[in-house]
């Protein structure tokens, strides 16, 4: 077990909005956990029915209170038996393996924020809002939900500043006009941006043309753009392993990796979470995750090797 890994108690398991609760997770010993930063995550993992799950969840409780973490999960009714375990099994004094945290969403300095939240997407906002609030910086949340009563946190954004927040309903108002919003964007606007794969499409296509440090977005799962393409067998060397292998057209560099003996931290499988990130020395990445900027992309340093795959017919990786 890493500095990183704990054993933490459900403290505290309320239900905050409909199919939606709140887990409070605290150490046995009462002892501080790790500090983290607006936009952060941690790693539940845990057994279900015989199958091992680990899950990501943006924390979204109070930063300067170190003696416990908060996360909250909607039940998915596609839900693969995460959700549905967390929901219907975890209890109040179970025990679960918690990694973190980490962050590939972190808070820049501005002047000005709009923060654009779907659904459950509002809990890695609602710590950034809090954080601006007290820089003293200009700030605006559009709020997107289908019922007033599926919209977890919504008292707590409204309370940091009624006239900033726009609560939208789908079910009553129809779906937000989301690029009318960002027409009338003040050009030094910094945008933050978390829901559903649709809302975040939309965010891609109406700020194509910003520059990459005013769009901030995060996903629940890879972009659709980049979970596809035609997969050929290449070569990679684990560099201080000493091991090459051939990674086949039907296999991941992850995969082949654990099954030869280099370990690499892993957590999502789809280029999500960015725990798998590994520095390239030498060839050229083909990325298809959905955590580095274009620019990361570009330059070719590092890659998730849990689903991007290779241009080149060899990788030179740091592991």
């Amino acid at each position: 077990m890493s500095e990183r890994d704990f054993e933490l108690v459900i403290a505290r398991k309320d239900v905050v909005a409909a199919g939606v609760v709140r887990l409070t997770f605290t150490r046995k010993d009462g002892a501080e956990l790790p500090s983290w930063e607006p936009g952060a995550h941690i790693d539940l993992r845990f057994a279900s029915k015989g199958a091992e799950y680990v899950r990501q969840y943006s924390l979204c409780g109070q930063i300067a209170d170190r003696r416990q973490w908060q996360v909250a999960v909607r039940l998915a009714p596609d839900s693969r038996g995460g959700s549905a375990h967390i929901h219907e099994a975890l209890a109040v004094g179970d025990t679960v393996d918690v990694t973190g945290p980490r962050n590939n969403f972190p808070l820049v300095t501005a002047r000005h924020y709009t923060f654009i939240a779907g659904g459950i997407g509002i809990t890695p906002i609602l710590p950034m809002i809090v954080d601006v609030c007290a820089s003293g910086a200009d700030w605006s949340l559009l709020y997107c939900g289908r019922s007033a009563d599926s919209m977890p946190f919504a008292e707590e954004v409204l309370a940091l500043g009624a006239g900033k927040v726009s609560l939208h309903t789908s079910d009553t108002r129809g779906e937000a006009d989301l690029p009318a919003l960002i027409a009338r964007m003040h050009p030094e606007t910094v945008l933050y941006c978390c829901g559903p794969e649709s809302m975040l499409r939309t965010i891609d296509e109406q700020c194509s043309t910003w520059s990459e440090d005013r769009v901030h977005v995060e996903r629940f799962s890879r972009r659709e753009d980049r979970a596809e393409g035609a997969g050929t067998a290449f070569e990679v060397e684990f560099a201080r392993s000493g091991v090459v292998v051939t990674v086949p057209a039907d296999r991941s560099i992850l995969e082949m990796a654990e099954e030869n003996g280099v370990d690499i931290d892993s957590s999502c499988q789809e280029g999500v979470c960015g725990s798998c990130e590994t520095k390239v020395l030498s060839g050229i990445p083909d990325h298809r995750c959905s955590v580095l900027s274009d620019k990361e992309r570009a330059a070719g340093q590092t890659m998730m090797v849990c689903v991007s795959r290779s241009c080149s017919g060899r990788l030179v990786l740091d592991a």
